[in-house]
């Protein structure tokens, strides 16, 4: 068996390095051929080939710095092109993804050869504030896409499917959003979050914040729908509000001086809101609808500057 490890990095060379190195030590009796193909999202730091001496790697250098998502769209348009694996593992290079759970995405996917197969989240390692924003994120995203998003990048995927991921346009925002939005197979292994094997973690709370609405974006149809039927609620809301305070000043005369029309006035600048909300939406969805989606595979040559 063929597996293919495409690993996004940007400067976290030394910990690739290790990663490798247990890697290599978790399969060396195991009757899998590995090899690596690491995109670098153009680090400022060398990759030095002479560190990686002996080990089958091919690294693609970025032309300019794309961010993770976009450099694993990259990645895996490019071996669509050049693939010869069976199976090929998308992680972060800076051992947060533990490669002995590798195995357990394996085993999992041969039970289902035709689904891709997810590391679910089942213990993280970050701090306290990190994984109370973390929730808040899965709340918010749950209530604005529907959709329940509970694994990040590490995942298996079947040969047969790469393909058909790279023409996902929504990867290129977002890997796992785009493949839950895309109806592919797809499946997940409650599995623990590591810790970095080296350096220190470039991702910072913007980078976050940013990271959680790209996953957003992608299902931005659902979305603004749901933020429409919000507005919508506001503006019934201010309107049947305004009706009630006009109705008990008027026909029953139980309102005191003053109170109705700074009732009626607090209303309108709710229907004010819900109408502009809404007008907002709907010309930023019809607006998104003009343009052409990005297909990572027929677009993703444009973005390499070398491989080696």
């Amino acid at each position: 068996m063929n597996v293919k490890i495409v690993l996004p990095v940007y400067n976290d060379w030394e910990a690739l390095k290790l990663l490798i190195v247990k890697t290599e030590n978790i399969f060396k009796d195991k009757k899998v051929q590995l090899s690596y193909l690491a995109i670098d999202d153009c680090s400022s730091l060398p990759f030095e080939a002479k560190v990686f001496e002996g080990i089958n790697i091919k690294v693609i250098h970025l032309i300019s710095n794309q961010g993770h998502q976009r450099a694993i769209a990259i990645g895996l348009s490019h071996l669509a092109d050049n693939n010869d694996a069976d199976l090929i593992v998308v992680m972060d290079s800076d051992g947060e993804d533990q490669p002995e759970h590798i195995v357990d995405l394996i085993a999992k996917s041969q039970q289902f050869p035709d689904k891709i197969i997810f590391a679910k989240r089942k213990k993280r390692t970050e701090s306290l504030l990190f994984r109370t924003f973390y929730l808040v994120y899965k709340f918010i995203f749950k209530f604005l896409t529907g959709h329940v998003i509970t694994f990040g990048n590490f995942s298996l995927i079947p040969a047969s499917k790469l393909k058909k991921i790279a023409n996902v346009s929504d990867i290129w925002n977002n890997f796992p959003g785009g493949v839950i939005r895309s109806k592919l197979p797809f499946d997940s292994v409650p599995l623990d979050r590591g810790v970095r094997l080296a350096g220190n973690s470039k991702m910072n709370f913007s980078s976050l914040v940013l990271h959680g609405m790209s996953a957003i974006s992608v299902f931005l149809d659902f979305t603004a729908v749901r933020i429409l039927l919000f507005a919508t609620a506001m503006v019934l809301f201010s309107v049947i509000g305004s009706g009630v305070a006009l109705y008990m000043k008027f026909v029953l005369n139980q309102a005191t001086p003053g109170w109705a029309s700074n009732l009626v006035m607090a209303f309108f600048i709710v229907f004010l809101q819900g109408f502009f909300i809404a007008l907002f939406i709907l010309f930023m969805v019809l607006s998104s609808r003009r343009y052409t989606s990005f297909i990572p595979y027929f677009g993703y040559k444009k973005y390499i500057d070398f491989i080696e």
